[in-house]
């Protein structure tokens, strides 16, 4: 107990650059904080010239990330580096190296770099994002070193559904909010990472109306990072994916974003649909849909949509495929 306190203090105390604690002597606490700081670093990527992800997450993208293995292993929040031509890492000491991508995975939304040369840097350890309570004070650490950093609080943890086909049985919520949320960790009161940024959310507790921001557990990088690092994805069967997006609006999903060329697209859904059932069964939420949808089988499987377009009641198969198979690879020449 003694020790997280003195951490917390070393890091509120190496956060805020107080001007007494620059005329003390430099802890242990203190040297852990730094420690902490060090691991987190700015990633600058820009994406191959015909990216699908460009039209809507943009053809250059920035966010943080955090080294957690000595080999120069960073994770990070997938959107940021899908699809992409070059990556840059800079470290808190503004030091720049060449990344890549070494895996990701679409079910956590987490995503695995390695550094081009050896960064030199402690690597951030692994908390348990499971034993973070609600109430729980915790730091949010985006690139920019301990200006950027701020103190938030956990505020729930719960499930998380969202429109473009992607659930997590549970998710960390904090408030107040940070506006550098892209990758950004999420650090314990141990000085241990226990989140990776993903979203910034209208509301982030259960009832309230406080804006936060949302996490990815790490704890759910865990049992797949040595499948991402030798394969790039996790083992087993892809979920299927059908490229569309949708809203909960008054008990109907309305279908608010169809993926190019996508398996949706190909089916002939449009913007505008709503989608009534999964075969036999039907569907009103986010979850129902994903489940129904997941539980039919591996990504190859037909997906049976009922679909109302205009007036017209539409039953449609659409061929899912893996997502991995809808991005687009840079060339090698």
């Amino acid at each position: 107990m003694q020790k997280t306190v003195q951490l917390v203090a070393g890091l509120a105390a190496v956060l805020a650059c107080c001007a007494a604690a620059a005329q003390t002597p430099q802890s242990q606490a203190d040297r852990e904080a730094e420690d902490v700081l060090a691991a987190v670093v700015r990633i600058k990527m820009t994406a191959i010239a015909n990216a699908r992800s460009s039209a809507t997450l943009g053809a250059s993208r920035e966010g943080t990330g955090v080294v957690i293995d000595g080999r120069g292993y960073i994770v990070t929040i997938g959107y940021i580096v899908i699809e992409a031509d070059s990556i840059e890492i800079t470290t808190q000491d503004d030091r720049t190296f060449p990344a890549t991508l070494v895996g990701y995975d679409h079910a956590s939304g987490l995503a695995l770099l390695r550094s081009g040369a050896p960064l030199g840097i402690k690597p951030m350890p692994m908390g348990q994002a499971a034993d973070v309570a609600q109430r729980e004070p915790v730091m949010v650490l985006p690139a920019g070193g301990r200006d950027a950093a701020s103190l938030t609080y956990v505020v729930a943890k719960r499930k998380f559904a969202a429109s473009w086909e992607y659930l997590l049985d549970t998710a960390i919520f904090t408030s107040p909010p940070t506006m550098q949320w892209a990758g950004a960790a999420l650090v314990s009161r141990e000085g241990k990472l226990v989140g990776v940024g993903s979203l910034l959310v209208r509301e982030a507790g259960d009832g309230s109306q406080s804006p936060g921001n949302m996490f990815v557990p790490i704890d759910l990088l865990k049992p797949i990072l040595a499948d991402l690092i030798e394969k790039g994805k996790r083992s087993g069967p892809a979920r299927p994916w059908l490229g569309l997006a949708t809203e909960e609006l008054h008990g109907h999903l309305l279908v608010t974003r169809v993926s190019p060329d996508g398996p949706a697209d190909r089916a002939g859904i449009r913007n505008g649909d709503i989608v009534v059932g999964v075969g036999k069964d039907a569907v009103k939420t986010h979850e129902e849909f994903y489940m129904k949808v997941w539980g039919l089988g591996a990504a190859g499987v037909d997906v049976p949509l009922k679909v109302l377009q205009g007036v017209d009641m539409r039953e449609l198969k659409v061929r899912s495929i893996d997502r991995f198979q809808y991005f687009r690879e840079k060339p090698v020449y």
